[in-house]
């Protein structure tokens, strides 16, 4: 096992299950909080639109996909605050438009249709250097912006109404947050794939929140299982040669079944 970690795409690897469970920790406790599960489920498959269309253009699918996802986080959040058309519906648009065109797309990809597996079931192994600065600049943006705007973004989580009496530009601050959503999806999908990745979202986040109720401790404590999980699928993906997202998920299940029983004892 030690002779895994001279290798550099391995190294890479912990490195961007760090930063994702750093950004997944701190984006996934606000997306619990305001209860944007669903949304997010949306976000993340329109964003395989995005993947069809850059096969199609011969484009980065990634950069693609986050074009997609920030426009259906845009497009869910001004249908249901502007148009009178209640959100339920609005993600159920975005959802199957987004899963549609995809699969136009790639249908329409000229040459040997693209190997989607590591988009859709998630394979860090194959994280590149780019990826990692990528995911970096986003840990360090959302580590700074929730550090200097804890407050405000917590009141508009918890309660709109009372955020606006505190003069909070609310409005603002929700768009800015579905645009961290957005992206924070599309440079995640490496890690646990299209399929999964509502999971790394919210499975740690309710975790931990099953033992406190302290936002600032559900980020951390979000941050270090999600980290944990991410290292233990890692090493059983490299072992059993399967995409990692799947392990990803069954050791944050593992996680949330144990916490659930202490729970259950704490009660008792």
């Amino acid at each position: 096992m030690t002779e895994l970690l001279q290798y550099s795409f391995f190294q890479h690897a912990l490195l961007g299950s760090l930063l994702t469970a750093v950004a997944c920790g701190i984006v996934g406790t606000y997306i619990v909080a305001r209860r944007l599960v669903f949304i997010s489920g949306g976000i993340t498959h329109a964003s395989f639109g995005g993947l069809g269309l850059g096969f199609y253009l011969g484009m980065n699918p990634i950069g693609m996909a986050m074009v997609f996802a920030v426009l259906s986080a845009f497009g869910v959040e001004w249908a249901s605050r502007s148009q009178s058309v209640r959100e339920d519906s609005a993600i159920a648009a975005v959802w199957s438009l987004g899963m549609a065109l995809g699969v136009i797309f790639i249908f329409l990809t000229p040459g040997y249709a693209p190997n989607l597996t590591a988009y859709l079931f998630g394979n860090i192994l194959t994280i590149t250097q780019g990826d990692l600065v990528a995911i970096t600049l986003l840990a360090i943006a959302l580590v700074v912006l929730f550090g200097l705007f804890l407050r405000e973004i917590v009141y508009v989580a918890f309660d709109r109404d009372f955020a606006r009496t505190q003069g909070l530009p609310v409005r603002w601050i929700e768009y800015g947050m579905m645009c961290l959503i957005a992206v924070t999806i599309v440079l995640s999908i490496r890690l646990v794939g299209i399929m999964l990745l509502i999971s790394l979202l919210t499975l740690p986040q309710i975790t931990v929140n099953l033992l406190t109720a302290d936002f600032r401790k559900i980020i951390l404590g979000s941050i270090l299982l999600g980290f944990l999980g991410c290292v233990a699928g890692l090493f059983l993906s490299y072992f059993l040669n399967i995409p990692s997202g799947a392990f990803i998920i069954l050791v944050l299940v593992v996680f949330f079944l144990i916490g659930k029983a202490i729970k259950g004892v704490r009660m008792r």
